[in-house]
């Protein structure tokens, strides 16, 4: 019985990281690997492997409350008569697109890329190189003015840039998938607040598609405490989530990226300095 509850203690401590982690553009993958080295989950390999992944649509659920209006194209008037909102279609699309580069890679090389960048490591190293880009495009776009300044205002072009750089996320843990975005998106030209809630879009089937990957690789059998895990790990990534996403809104409204990209690079060193102090498996 205790050891079951610290075992959910452990869980909730993993939601409470993902919620936070998620939205800010500091790498929720990265987090957790370097999590799971202090406070290690009782629990198998393969089942560490999905939990780490599937933990994920707690949070993702948070998007699709908080943002119902935004992505939902069906109105309803009345009992007799529903709208299709036409410009939402269109965003759906362009989130479909932006998909696609990552969604091919990962079916085709999600195991191998997980052994060969799944380790601390390398996830400290894009810790370091993407807060280094974080402060040089907002130093680089300090004083410009945004082309796209609206969500209508993003191309099917401009979609599918942004998902190329979702698929350097997607190969390198630690890059963190909406830092990724948002760092692409600036580049050409994308205002931090469109840039930010066009990531927290994406991210919406790519979660789904990646966790349910996970789920049929790992099967449907789980013990009593093993779902009990994973069911309080999500529920706590959705309740963080629910507050992280609206300050994330509400600060990028006065302030840029910068003070992330500073964190990351301090923690890309601490988690360097550790692993070769061999504090943490490297």
């Amino acid at each position: 019985m205790i050891e079951s509850m610290i075992e959910l203690l452990k869980a909730i401590l993993f939601g409470i990281v993902e919620g936070i982690t998620e939205w800010l553009p500091v790498s929720s993958t990265g987090h957790m690997i370097i999590l799971d080295e202090f406070i290690r989950l009782d629990c198998t390999p393969e089942f560490l492997e999905m939990f780490l992944v599937v933990i994920q649509l707690g949070a993702i659920m948070a998007v699709v409350i908080l943002f119902w209006n935004k992505i939902f194209p069906f109105q309803f008037k009345d009992r007799s008569k529903s709208v299709i909102e036409t410009d939402k279609i269109m965003l759906w699309l362009k989130i479909v697109v932006a998909c696609i580069p990552a969604a091919i890679v990962g079916l085709l090389f999600d195991d191998v890329f997980e052994a060969l960048f799944y380790h601390v490591i390398p996830v400290a190293l894009a810790l370091i190189v993407f807060g280094v880009a974080f402060i040089v495009v907002e130093r680089r776009n300090k004083g410009k003015r945004a082309k796209i300044r609206k969500l209508d205002d993003i191309t099917f072009q401009t979609a599918f840039l942004i998902g190329v750089f979702q698929l350097i996320a997607a190969v390198f843990p630690g890059t963190s998938r909406s830092g990724a975005t948002i760092v692409g998106a600036l580049l050409i030209g994308v205002s931090r607040s469109v840039a930010a809630e066009f990531t927290f879009f994406l991210a919406i089937p790519v979660m789904f598609g990646a966790s349910l990957l996970k789920l049929v690789k790992f099967g449907l059998s789980f013990t009593t405490l093993e779902a009990g895990v994973l069911i309080v790990g999500m529920l706590v990534s959705f309740l963080v989530s629910l507050f992280v996403i609206r300050f994330l809104m509400d600060y990028i409204k006065k302030h840029d990226f910068q003070i992330f990209g500073w964190y990351r690079i301090v923690l890309g060193v601490i988690v360097i300095i550790l692993g070769f102090c061999g504090v943490i498996t490297v």
